[in-house]
């Protein structure tokens, strides 16, 4: 490289570098908070006072930082374990949507920093579930999921808002228990379902039976109404005229003072021997 390639060289160096640092400094000075996010402004190590609203913002280069705070609903899994009213170990696996005040952004980094999940939510979590789930036995822990899904959005958010996270929905993904616990829940409940079809056909067979009962009732009851109309409707000459309607033809044998048909034999032969003599 010869002596003008040199020369050139540095006007070319003297004029990049200032340009390349002015950039780097334009570059420092211009921060883009995120739609949904608030900016929290350190200036050296200090946390200031406010926030950053979304959009593009200035800083002094080289001495302010901004660290981003995600202020949309989040979610959080957390897995503990707590003791039921009767002392069996339920094991929970939660999932919590949350989100952080944008307001309070500033304070929650200045207190706490950005681990604030582990710091200050896990532990309200464990607290707050361990102090609901002592009021409900093993078993009625399963059947009152969204009440203490409810007790634990409240009592979250008791714990919590004063520092700015505020708890919106808490979803249980799952009670585990002792396998010794879900073995007899089982046995109950095959048992509840072997008494319940039981007291089922018991039920059935009570009701067939008074059915049967009734019907039979019904049936006597009709047969006596139609015996009485039936005896009501026998007049004397009813009955004399279903007797001619019922006559073979042959003489009656015998005479009797209730029967109107007397016995004519007799009388037949008596005729006969008259007319031999």
């Amino acid at each position: 490289m010869d002596h003008k390639q040199k020369e050139l060289l540095k006007k070319v160096l003297v004029i990049l570098i200032p340009v390349v640092l002015v950039i780097i400094v334009l570059a420092s000075s211009i921060v883009v908070v995120d739609a949904g996010h608030t900016g929290v402004v350190v200036t050296l190590g200090s946390v200031n006072e406010g926030v950053l609203e979304e959009g593009v913002h200035l800083k002094i280069p080289f001495v302010q930082k901004v660290v981003k705070i995600n202020n949309r609903i989040t979610k959080l899994e957390v897995a503990t374990e707590a003791f039921s009213k009767d002392l069996q170990t339920v094991s929970t696996t939660l999932a919590i949507n949350y989100r952080v005040d944008s307001e309070m952004s500033y304070s929650i980094y200045k207190n706490i920093g950005s681990s604030y999940e582990d710091v200050l939510m896990a532990p309200a979590v464990n607290e707050v579930l361990k102090a609901i789930t002592a009021k409900y036995t093993a078993e009625e822990s399963v059947t009152n999921r969204s009440l203490i899904s409810e007790g634990l959005v409240k009592g979250l958010n008791d714990k919590l808002n004063a520092a700015g996270l505020y708890i919106t929905d808490v979803n249980i993904i799952n009670f585990d228990f002792s396998d010794a616990f879900i073995t007899a829940i089982e046995e109950k409940q095959v048992a509840q379902q072997q008494l319940l079809k039981a007291e089922t056909e018991k039920q059935t067979a009570i009701t067939n039976a008074e059915a049967e009962a009734e019907s039979v009732r019904i049936k006597a009851e009709a047969q006596a109404e139609a015996n009485k109309i039936l005896s009501q409707s026998l007049t004397d000459e009813i009955i004399d005229y279903n007797k001619v309607e019922k006559w073979n033809g042959e003489l009656p044998m015998v005479t009797g003072d209730a029967d109107p048909f007397i016995s004519l034999e007799g009388l037949q032969d008596d005729e006969d021997d008259k007319k031999g003599n």
